[in-house]
C-alpha cells in the first residue's frame, strides 16, 4: 500500500510543479489500445512494449481538461481508500457522484488508465470489479474473510469471488478445468452433473466476454493445480473472440497479461470442423453476417493465429462456410448429446487444439 500511496504523490507532485512553474499540469499515460504498442510472446500473450508510446491528458485542452479532472478525483478517492485499507467495486465509485461521471463506462475507463499510468495492478488500488462468473466442481478455499466455500457439493454454481487475489487453501482433486462460454451451456452441464460423472473436474463461465474477476480465478488456479484448461465455446467469431481473451489476454488490458492470461489453454470445441464431422444438418446453423465477417477478418490477422496453424485451419473453414453455430446446436442430435457423448469423447480421444 505505501507504494500505491507513493506512486499517486508523485503524480500529484508533479502536477504541483508544473502550477508552480505557471505550466499547464499533463498526466501521462501508454496508448494502450493501439496494436502497435502491443507484442506477442507465446509464453504470456500479449503484452504492452517496455518503450511504448504515450498519450497526454492535458488540464489546458478543452477536450480532455475534464477527463483531466475526474482522473484526479478518482487518484484523491484510492488515495484514502488505500490509506483507511477500504474497498470500493467501480459502480460505488460511478454512484458516488452519478452527475459528475455520467456514465459507468467513464469510470472503468479512467480506472483502467490510472492503473496504466501507476503501472500498479487495479486490484492494488483497492478498487473490485462487480463479479458476473459462476465456478462449479471439484474445488474448496477460504475467502479473505476466512468463510469456507465449498464448490464441490452444491448443484447450483459459487460466484466467483470478488476479491480473487485475498483467497487460499485451494483444493482440489480435478484432473482438468473447463471454461464454458455461456451461461446457459454452464447451467446445462451443471443438470447433468458433468462435473462427477465423467472424472472431477472445475467449470468456469464468465457468461460471455469474462469480467476481470473470471480471468484471474482460471489464472490462479491454472498456477494452484497446473491442470489442463480447456474451453467450450460457439462456432462463430465471438466465441473464438472470447476464447483468445482467456488464453491470450485483451489489447486494452495487456499492461497487466501477467496476471490473467493462461498461454496453455487448449480449445476443446466447438470447433467448426466438428459441424461437418457429426453430420450437423444445414438449417440448424447460421448464416454470418457483415459484423461476424469482419470479426473474423480481424482474428485471421492477429499475431497469435500464425503460431496456431491448427487453429488457422478452423478459422479458414468457418470463413468458407459463412455458417456459425452455437453449442446448443449438439442437442439437434439428442438432448444430453454434449455431456453424454461429445464431451466426453473429447476428452477421452484428445479431440483438442
Amino acid at each position: 500500500s505505501s507504494e500505491v500511496l507513493e506512486a499517486i504523490e508523485n503524480v500529484i507532485q508533479d502536477v504541483l510543479k508544473s502550477l508552480a512553474q505557471k505550466k499547464a499540469p499533463v498526466l501521462t499515460l501508454a496508448n494502450r489500445s493501439d496494436w502497435r504498442n502491443i507484442e506477442f510472446k507465446d509464453s504470456v500473450g500479449l503484452q504492452m512494449i517496455p518503450h511504448c508510446t504515450t498519450k497526454q491528458i492535458r488540464s489546458d485542452c478543452p477536450r480532455s481538461a475534464t477527463k483531466f479532472a475526474l482522473m484526479l478525483k478518482i487518484l484523491s478517492m484510492i488515495y484514502k481508500m488505500v490509506q483507511s485499507n477500504t474497498y470500493a467495486t467501480k459502480r460505488d465509485i460511478y454512484y458516488s457522484d452519478t452527475l459528475l461521471f455520467g456514465s459507468q463506462s467513464v469510470v472503468d475507463n479512467i480506472i483502467n488508465d490510472i492503473s496504466c499510468m501507476l503501472k500498479i495492478p487495479r486490484r492494488s488500488l483497492h478498487i473490485l470489479s462487480t463479479t458476473k462468473g459462476f465456478v462449479a466442481g471439484n474445488l474448496s478455499y477460504t475467502e479473505e474473510d476466512g468463510t469456507k466455500v465449498n464448490c464441490t457439493c452444491s448443484a447450483t454454481a459459487v460466484t466467483v469471488p470478488s476479491n480473487v487475489q485475498g483467497i487460499k487453501n485451494l483444493i482440489s482433486q480435478a484432473r482438468f478445468m473447463l471454461i464454458v462460454e455461456k451461461d446457459a451451456t454452464f447451467q446445462r452441464l451443471l443438470d447433468d452433473d458433468f462435473c462427477h460423472k465423467l472424472s472431477p473436474c472445475i467449470m468456469i463461465t464468465g457468461r460471455g466476454v469474462p469480467d476481470l474477476n473470471t480471468r484471474l480465478l482460471v489464472r490462479k488456479l491454472w498456477d494452484s493445480f497446473q491442470i489442463p484448461v480447456f474451453t467450450l465455446m460457439d462456432a462463430d467469431p465471438h466465441g473464438v473472440e472470447i476464447m483468445c481473451i482467456y488464453k491470450y489476454g485483451s489489447v486494452s488490458m495487456s499492461f497487466e497479461a501477467h496476471h490473467l492470461t493462461v498461454p496453455s489453454i487448449k480449445w476443446l470445441g466447438l470447433l467448426p470442423s466438428d459441424l461437418k464431422r457429426l453430420n450437423i444438418r444445414k438449417d440448424v446453423l447460421i448464416p454470418f453476417t457483415k459484423q461476424d465477417q469482419n470479426k473474423l477478418a480481424s482474428i485471421q490477422k492477429r499475431p497469435y493465429i500464425a503460431c496456431q496453424p491448427m487453429w488457422k485451419k478452423e478459422l479458414d473453414i468457418m470463413a468458407a462456410s459463412k455458417l456459425k453455430a452455437e453449442i446448443q446446436v449438439l442437442t439437434s442430435l439428442s438432448s444430453d448429446y454434449l455431456s453424454r457423448v461429445y464431451l466426453p469423447n473429447k476428452l477421452h480421444f484428445g479431440g483438442w487444439l
